[in-house]
């Protein structure tokens, strides 16, 4: 009886011996510390990655941006919360991005990048006017040596700051909308409070509201909305007062408002 999986195993160890595998390329490090060396050699600079390779005094310095741009954003619920913190990374980009090129700069002036900035085509001199245009000159070549890579920087901060605009647009509009949400249910709950007050009833909004609203604004509990409730009748009563000008005590009238 023919075996297909026998005969096909001895064809392919045929071709192998007949054509052996080539080496594509050099062989990785046989050691722990060598595999340690070499395992971010293919990493340049970090602006588009989606993981952070970062040193411990790089992850405390990133956690603590984070945080305090977070803080600042003030989200709230997981979809906020989630765009606020891209926003912080994408502001982490953009520092990295300056940095980066702040540091093309300076290994222009400590002759990094394949001249001399105190060759004799540039000069040396104690004249600070001079000094100046020394290191005019010295920029000028650091941007020609790596024009590519400046333009390249520009393009990525171009993108980041486009989805920083992007998220910055839809935490607004999560915003508003959270705002309108609240502005409308203490609205309502003023109203029911003052229902209850009229037929010498106490309101509670724990049975008109959800709990995710109530959990996270002290302003719906009994006591904030009685107190608005008593606030609001004060302010209309001014606003009337303001209208008429009775004084409630003297019954006289004063002159309206211009």
């Amino acid at each position: 009886m023919f075996d297909q999986e026998k005969a096909m195993a001895e064809a392919i160890a045929r071709h192998d011996a007949e054509f052996p595998k080539e080496s594509t390329g050099p062989a990785g490090p046989g050691s722990e510390a060598g595999t340690q060396r070499t395992r971010l050699n293919a990493y340049k600079h970090g602006l588009t990655g989606q993981i952070h390779l970062l040193t411990a005094a790089e992850q405390t310095a990133f956690d603590a941006h984070c945080k305090s741009i977070c803080e600042a954003l003030a989200p709230v619920g997981a979809l906020e919360i989630d765009i606020a913190q891209a926003i912080a990374e994408d502001r982490w980009r953009l520092k990295r991005a300056r940095a980066i090129e702040t540091g093309i700069f300076a290994a222009g002036q400590q002759g990094l990048l394949g001249f001399n900035p105190g060759n004799p085509s540039v000069g040396t001199t104690e004249d600070p006017a001079q000094l100046v245009i020394e290191d005019t000159l010295i920029q000028a070549r650091t941007w020609l040596a790596k024009n590519d890579n400046f333009l390249l920087l520009a393009l990525y901060e171009q993108r980041i700051n486009r989805t920083i605009e992007r998220n910055m647009a839809e935490l607004r509009t999560l915003r508003a909308e959270r705002k309108a949400a609240r502005d409308q249910a203490l609205e309502e709950a003023l109203l029911l409070c003052q229902l209850a007050q009229s037929k010498g009833e106490k309101y509670d909004p724990v049975a008109d509201f959800p709990p995710e609203l109530l959990g996270t604004d002290s302003v719906f509990s009994p006591a904030a909305i009685t107190g608005l409730v008593a606030r609001t009748q004060r302010l209309n009563e001014a606003r009337d007062y303001a209208k008429t000008r009775v004084n409630p005590n003297s019954g006289r009238q004063m002159p309206a408002a211009a």
